[in-house]
């Protein structure tokens, strides 16, 4: 019985990693340098062909811009499914987060070291919040 559970076990796991292969979508972090480094130490740092990477690192002299620029550009992109963004980062760039309606790629605020998660200011969980009546759920 253990031969077959691990057997099987085995067989999907091969069968998810070759789909994840086939249909290979990235993760991109906007994030301080902390943050980046984790995720990139997690195994999510990639640059494509285009010698474009799928992070960005945030300090203190990067302007308002260039946070910008990169989530504009990682919206566009076709192989990133997800954008990991530190809150107090998403709080300089909230008009473009507030005015996103695509759900791929999907953009997740995150906490980091220095700034606690705040669910309040989260676009998402608001967004969610405006969808449903407290009262249906009784």
């Amino acid at each position: 019985s253990g031969v077959f559970w691990s057997s099987l076990l085995s067989a999907v796991c091969r069968i998810i990693m070759a789909h994840q292969q086939v249909r290979r979508k990235l993760i991109a972090v906007i994030g301080d340098e902390d943050t980046c480094t984790g995720f990139m130490l997690g195994g999510i740092g990639e640059i494509n062909d285009k010698r474009q990477p799928n992070f960005l690192i945030v300090r203190k002299d990067t302007s308002r811009s260039e946070i910008e620029d990169s989530f504009n550009q990682f919206m566009r992109r076709s192989d990133i499914a997800i954008i990991l963004i530190s809150q107090y980062i998403a709080e300089e760039i909230r008009h473009l987060l507030d005015q996103n309606t695509q759900s791929i790629p999907a953009v997740l605020e995150i906490p980091s070291k220095e700034h606690p998660y705040d669910p309040t200011k989260d676009s998402v969980l608001r967004r969610a919040k405006g969808m449903f009546n407290p009262d249906d759920f009784r």
